[in-house]
């Protein structure tokens, strides 16, 4: 503020007045309770929202334990995108020593995108079994293809039970973290790192893998080493070179798991609250949610530009794709141009070819076999399989055969431009009812394409100016009588409803309520978590009658898993 005002003396209060007030500010906010203000604004947003989930779990001093929430909006993005969640625990405030574990999706952009989050007071697998029963209730009982978390034995013990049929993955940025704790004096040889890196994401198949991975144990003499042997027992869930045959959105391939990693971009010092947590949360949430409007906004009013002609299957990608998948799909493109094909085999209507990229190993090359009656076609490096959008391989054979267009059954419609259509016309339906307004809309990017367009035509002739503008007078005054209109109706109708509302007072012999709350939904009083011992505090071990153990079941509440609706 006082760069912006040239000098503190402009400001006209000094430091430590601008402390005392944001620490009020802090105060006013959690309004004598941090877990109760957090709980408060729980329930406020299940009044606002009817598809708002949330759970809270409290143990027999009515301490907040563990905590579950996720809006509307949430809810549809994991429709569309929850083929694939980041599980991710590696968030902690201090103050209550409490796991922030947010549920983490990515988008037809390719960018983060919110599931859910909660707040746990540990990592046991009984805790994790809670939460991933709750996050599967709040879905409607819809487990994710994949989810990808870090090298945890309880939250394996707890996807095993609760998402049995989920396949369960490591992500490699977790375990690249992990070489400056478990590499010992190899981390900073270069050459090792170099080659364990290759054992995680650029092996092409599993004869070059297990190659790989025995002549490194064997030239670093790591045979007995327990973390790298632990690792090789659980391979599949981490080498790219075994995890062909599932979707995972191209996260261990295209090695944007870090992305995905660190996801809130926080962490809680000593004295973060809850409340804190809950406001930043919020806050990443809707800069994400502005960031996947912007890319919508773009995507529907410009299309990408490309060091090929845009004619052909790169004309079809670019009016398909995003503007992020256009950039694979060009990646890809570009790779096919620089591939060697040979016909393998002929079988009917079947075509066989050995596909390999001319500045690459031998042993990389793959095997495609194509239909032209049907278009289908199999690759098999299985990348259409992992990420959902088809390889240089199969692109370089339909290319050969002169399809110009990708075929239909190819394209993954969560990578498409119109991956969210169905949730527009719901918006739209709720916006024509008056239900929900939302800043941009598809209506809004058609419409103001449409109005550029017709300003940037007009522009040449003064009498298509002339008419322009009289248009425009005609449609603001009309629009202006209409929106009165609806607006005097609103104020009829509402306050039809209050007359009715005090006339039913009147009627039925209410008792005051002796709460200060303004809402008619029951008071619910919960204590925050335990504070955490910090260094410096007392080590005095507590006396036999001090000692309490825990006879009851920890209660919760919360709202229930929303009734399917018909739009």
């Amino acid at each position: 503020m006082c760069n912006e005002a040239g000098d503190a003396r402009v400001v006209g209060h000094t430091l430590v007045d601008h402390m005392n007030f944001t620490s009020r500010l802090k105060m006013k906010r959690l309004e004598g309770k941090d877990t109760q203000a957090v709980v408060n604004m729980l329930i406020k947003r299940g009044e606002e929202d009817p598809n708002f989930y949330f759970r809270v779990k409290v143990n027999e001093g009515n301490q907040v334990i563990s905590m579950f929430w996720r809006d509307g909006m949430m809810q549809e993005d994991y429709d569309i995108y929850g083929d694939v969640c980041v599980f991710d625990t590696t968030f902690r405030t201090n103050k209550y020593n409490l796991v922030c574990a947010p549920f983490v999706g990515v988008n037809n952009h390719w960018s983060n995108v919110m599931f859910g989050c909660a707040f746990i007071a540990d990592e046991k697998t009984h805790t994790f079994v809670w939460l991933l029963e709750t996050f599967l209730d709040s879905m409607g009982g819809k487990a994710p293809i994949t989810i990808f978390t870090d090298q945890d034995q309880a939250m394996t013990n707890a996807i095993e039970q609760v998402f049995p049929n989920t396949r369960h993955r490591l992500c490699l940025w977790h375990l690249q973290k992990n070489d400056v704790s478990r590499f010992g004096d190899l981390k900073a040889d270069n050459t090792f790192k170099d080659t364990f890196k290759k054992c995680l994401y650029r092996c092409y198949n599993e004869e070059e893998f297990e190659t790989t991975w025995f002549d490194m144990i064997t030239k670093y003499n790591l045979q007995d080493h327990d973390w790298f042997t632990n690792l090789y027992t659980i391979k599949e869930k981490w080498c790219t070179a075994l995890n062909k045959d599932f979707f995972s959105a191209g996260i261990l391939s295209s090695q944007r798991s870090e992305s995905t990693n660190n996801a809130i971009g926080f962490k809680g010092n000593k004295s973060t609250s809850l409340t804190e947590f809950f406001h930043i949360f919020g806050e990443t949430v809707d800069r994400w949610r502005y960031q996947e409007d912007q890319n919508e906004y773009d995507c529907g009013n410009a299309l990408p530009k490309s060091d090929f002609p845009m004619v052909g299957m790169i004309k079809h990608a670019a009016n398909v794709y995003t503007l992020t998948l256009f950039r694979d799909f060009e990646k890809e493109f570009k790779y096919a141009m620089g591939c060697i094909s040979n016909v393998n085999y002929i079988n009917g209507n079947f075509f066989g070819y050995k596909l390999q990229h001319e500045s690459w190993p031998e042993h990389s090359a793959h095997y495609v076999a194509f239909d032209p009656t049907t278009n289908s076609i199999k690759c098999t490096c299985r990348n259409f399989e992992e990420s959902g959008w088809i390889c240089f391989h199969a692109i370089r054979v339909l290319h050969i055969h002169s399809i110009v267009n990708i075929p239909e059954q190819y394209i993954s419609k969560r990578w498409t431009k119109f991956a969210k259509s169905e949730v527009w016309k719901r918006m739209e339906h709720r916006e024509d009812n008056g239900t929900e307004k939302r800043k941009i809309t598809p209506w809004r990017y058609e419409m103001a394409r449409n109005l550029y367009n017709l300003v940037i035509k007009c522009q040449g002739s003064d009498a298509a100016k002339k008419v322009l503008k009289e248009a425009y007078a005609h449609a603001n005054e009309s629009i202006n009588k209409v929106l009165e209109k609806e607006k005097a109706a609103e104020k009829e109708a509402a306050q039809k409803a209050q007359d009715d509302v005090e006339a039913q007072q009147i009627t039925i012999n209410i008792a005051p309520s002796t709460s200060s709350s303004s809402s008619n939904a029951p008071q619910i009083i919960v204590e925050n978590p335990p504070l955490v011992k910090t260094k410096g505090r007392s080590k005095r071990k507590k006396g036999f009658f001090e000692i309490r153990t825990s006879s009851t079941t920890p209660t919760e509440f919360g709202t229930f898993t929303p009734k399917e609706q018909l739009f």
